[in-house]
């Protein structure tokens, strides 16, 4: 075939341009536009992409987060509010966002980190780190949202049938991958520089991201291996995040298709399919929490809430606020105030992280008021009110926590679900007609089921059950 190829090109050339027959034209094979390989920074950055609108989506097909922790209801079609995940390819379209769009990416820029002989160690160590610890991120998530999967030989081409890891051995494992990337950073050398979306290749930032993920994951730890969970976060917290300046922010663009997801969901598509839900809006009303009025819109004058699993028409409700819908809105991994949250319950659990959980509770709402756009007044004035302020709150510490960050969760579905597994708090409603308990978890993939049938089995019954009540080894109450 290419022989063929390389006599049309000649015969074309000379009879359209008078070519020499003697020179060499076998570059003609060559399509310019289709590079022959793609650089370790452009699949690292569309790995962050990936990941970031994995989290960030609202599309019904891959993430229904916020319909799940009650942050936002349905107006017309319900199956996702009412938890109908067995009809629906939600499970197996997470699993795939996350294995191919994000861990494979990023498996191969590491390989093409590894064989570049054109960049210094300093800059490859560096370069390595990132990936290690985006890659920590990525298994993380698909571990909490799945419970055991496959990990170590999840990338290996030569099995296309890989075993599933312990979630528990996985999560010892990821914690060794991230001391090893945080000890490897190095600030005096290069990185990915401006193929990293995050951070453009400010290794200090780094450092603060992958300790404020550590502390995340030895937090998830601390009701099923409290010294090992004190162990990590006691590490964690001083390398951890102190501003809201620190936070691991996705920039999206103005322009399609780089825009933020939810600006495609919410406008680009010309729908109306959400409203706030009233377990959320009926919590800030009753706490006049001026967050409301960047979180949602008004009806009548005041914020109202349709009931989960109930039809909520667009224009009886409040829908989501015209924030939301800007084209370049940031996506979200971790923040400053979810770090002062989990600062404030590890001094309850009488983990040594400096200060007291008041100090840090209190920094915490001041964080997500800032970052919302309000004032340190506003939140002041907010942590003044006998039901806001940590000493007077109803209930134990998990609740008053939990539920303050399930607000500040807003709009990050994602880990608003996870820590509600974790602390139990808020109180969500059964929605109406609910097709199940509110998922504790999310069904292996079909595709897992169908092709890799033994592995599934036996993941299967060494998590209990392939249900959505079934609890993770790290949700003991």
């Amino acid at each position: 075939m290419k022989k063929l190829i390389i006599y049309t090109s000649v015969a074309l050339a000379v009879l359209f341009t008078g070519v020499s027959c003697t020179k060499d034209l076998t570059d003609l094979n060559n399509d310019k536009k289709k590079p022959a390989g793609v650089s370790q920074g452009a699949l690292f950055a569309s790995a962050q992409k990936e990941l970031v609108d994995a989290v960030t989506s609202t599309n019904v097909n891959l993430n229904i987060f916020r319909l799940i922790v009650q942050h936002w209801q349905e107006t017309t079609y319900l199956d996702e509010s009412r938890y109908d995940l067995n009809t629906r390819s939600i499970p197996d379209n997470f699993w795939d966002a996350i294995y191919t769009d994000v861990v494979k990416d990023l498996e191969e820029s590491r390989g093409v980190v590894n064989a570049d002989a054109t960049i210094s160690d300093g800059v490859k160590k560096n370069q390595i780190a990132q990936i290690e610890i985006m890659s920590v991120y990525a298994f993380s998530v698909g571990v909490n949202t799945f419970g055991d999967i496959p990990y170590k030989k999840a990338m290996d081409i030569e099995n296309i049938f890989p075993s599933y890891d312990g979630a528990q051995a996985i999560y010892d494992d990821m914690i060794v991958r991230l001391n090893a990337a945080i000890g490897a950073l190095d600030a005096g050398s290069g990185s990915f520089d401006n193929s990293d979306l995050i951070y453009r290749g400010d290794i200090v930032k780094w450092k603060k991201f992958a300790n404020s993920l550590k502390m995340r994951l030895g937090m998830i730890l601390a009701d099923v291996s409290p010294a090992v969970a004190k162990k990590i976060v006691e590490e964690a917290s001083p390398g951890a995040f102190g501003a809201n300046d620190d936070n691991a922010t996705f920039p999206y663009s103005t322009v399609p298709p780089n825009t933020n997801p939810l600006w495609e969901d919410l406008v680009q598509s010309q729908r109306q399919d959400f409203v706030g839900a009233n377990t959320l809006i009926d919590f800030m009303n009753a706490r006049n929490d001026p967050r409301r009025a960047i979180f949602f819109t008004q009806r009548g004058g005041t914020y109202i809430g349709g009931n989960p699993g109930s039809s909520s028409p667009f224009s009886n409700f409040s829908g989501p606020g015209t924030l939301l819908t800007k084209k370049d809105l940031v996506g979200l991994l971790i923040d400053y105030a979810e770090v002062e949250f989990m600062r404030a319950e590890a001094l309850e659990r009488q983990f040594a992280v400096g200060g007291t959980p008041k100090e840090h509770y209190d920094n915490a709402i001041r964080a997500s008021f800032q970052y919302w756009g309000l004032t340190t007044a506003d939140a002041d004035t907010y942590l003044a009110r006998p039901d806001v302020a940590y000493a007077t709150a109803t209930g134990t510490y998990k609740q008053k926590i939990g539920e303050q960050k399930w607000v500040a969760l807003y709009n990050r579905g994602y880990d608003a679900w996870v820590e509600w597994r974790r602390l139990d708090f808020p109180k969500l409603k059964v929605p109406n007609r609910a097709q199940s308990v509110t998922p504790l978890r999310f069904t292996y993939s079909i595709d897992e089921q169908n092709l890799n049938r033994t592995n599934y089995d036996a993941a299967a019954a060494a998590i209990g059950g392939d249900v959505v009540a079934t609890k993770l080894f790290w949700d003991k109450f």
